[in-house]
């Protein structure tokens, strides 16, 4: 890309969209905040992270969302032969999704799932939206750049939009993913994606997350936010966009005790039953 994005909604591929690095996303303002830190989101920007389970994700999503990279059909029980090993190498390094034939198979049935659920069916119908959107817009206190991407913008009509967002999980009981969620800062990604679309739509939407667990029957349960949960996100991204400003007026990206040393104290559990 040779001319970062103006303000606007982009059907771009994602690996343009990742490419967009001088823009802000909520992935990076979590690494600027606790438990993480500055010089770990500095560090980041050119060693991306992979994690071997993320295949299967990307795969879900490709067949929830009806877009995405070309998955690649690997037939194969495993990944432990050597043959196994170099296809799904040979695929990645294509940017396609290598899955084995019982992943794919889960992944069609895990579609299935949702789009026979009477909510989320619903929120990802493709007669009303569209998949993988790219927003791009500028904070309006510091005027940083930032960036979202979407895995649906419904059609912008009159009325408050909602904004699904796709998540798989080991469990979609609500109370277990409410702590997953949080971990993970969810959060946040609420606030954010909320206040993309606000500042580029003049609506706050509605954020609502449809998430599905990865084995049969693939239950699914739709879940948002309370107010506060959002309050406490919006907070947090205002908190990370500060520490980004700074950083880069500064040229220096800290990490955990730069300044001074940090003090500690045991855990609650580290001196039960001592006798002093």
């Amino acid at each position: 890309m040779s001319e970062p994005y103006g303000p606007g909604v982009y059907d771009i591929p994602e690996a343009d969209y990742f490419g967009a690095s001088y823009a802000l996303s909520c992935s990076g303002a979590k690494l600027l905040l606790p438990p993480s830190c500055p010089a770990r989101f500095f560090y980041r920007q050119d060693h991306a992270e992979y994690k071997a389970d993320w295949d299967f994700g990307s795969g879900a999503h490709n067949m929830v969302l009806g877009t995405g990279p070309e998955i690649v059909e690997c037939e194969f029980d495993d990944w432990k032969k050597k043959a196994a090993q170099e296809q799904r190498d040979a695929a990645r390094e294509a940017g396609k999704i290598p899955l084995l034939t019982k992943e794919l198979a889960r992944v069609r049935a895990m579609a299935e799932a949702i789009r026979a659920h009477p909510i989320a069916g619903y929120l990802f119908d493709p007669y009303d939206g569209k998949p993988e959107q790219s927003l791009f817009w500028e904070h309006e206190r510091t005027g940083i750049p930032l960036r979202a991407r979407l895995d649906w913008l419904p059609e912008m009509t009159s009325g408050r939009p909602i904004i699904p967002d796709y998540k798989t999980a080991d469990s979609a009981d609500p109370e277990k993913f409410r702590k997953a969620a949080a971990d993970y800062g969810y959060h946040q990604q609420h606030a954010w994606y909320s206040d993309g679309v606000a500042a580029l739509f003049g609506v706050l939407p509605s954020f609502i997350f449809a998430v599905q667990e990865k084995q049969p029957p693939y239950l699914v349960s739709v879940v948002e936010w309370e107010p506060e949960a959002v309050r406490i996100g919006r907070a947090r991204n205002e908190r990370a966009i500060d520490i980004y400003r700074a950083c880069i007026r500064n040229g220096d990206w800290p990490g955990y005790t730069d300044t001074e040393p940090a003090p500690i104290m045991l855990p609650a559990w580290a001196d039960k039953g001592e006798d002093f």
